[in-house]
């Protein structure tokens, strides 16, 4: 497992079929207050998201499936886990993982590898 260091903050990554997956459970380790995936995951806007993704790049992508849980993000009694939103979509951009280095893990783009020079955010790869 390798890390990124994000303003001074540790946040690791892992390879998994020769992609990169960049943890954010740590991200959110290291915001401020209690915010979960599970919270992040009933927001309308992350499911669009996810499913953009998904539709690029996931040709076993399940849109059936995808279009009930587009409909019922957003409202309160909606809720889903990372595990049921793989299972259900047949999903590859996010993962959880359990045991050593367990957590949530999304597929990193190679926008977020790169460093443009006038940004004011520096991240750095660094083996572990």
């Amino acid at each position: 497992m390798a890390e990124l260091s994000v303003l001074n903050q540790k946040i690791s990554y892992i390879k998994i079929d020769d992609e990169d997956y960049i943890s954010i459970t740590d991200m959110l380790k290291s915001k401020d207050g209690d915010f979960f995936v599970s919270d992040w995951l009933r927001n309308r806007n992350t499911i669009e998201f996810l499913g953009i993704w998904e539709e690029i790049h996931n040709p076993n992508f399940n849109y059936g499936e995808f279009a009930i849980i587009k409909s019922q993000a957003g409202l309160n009694s909606y809720k889903i886990s990372v595990k049921e939103w793989t299972e259900r979509t047949n999903a590859i951009g996010i993962i959880s993982k359990a045991g050593r280095y367990g957590g949530t893990y999304a597929h990193m783009l190679p926008i977020a590898r790169t460093r443009p020079s006038s940004s004011k955010i520096t991240a750095t790869l660094s083996p572990s």
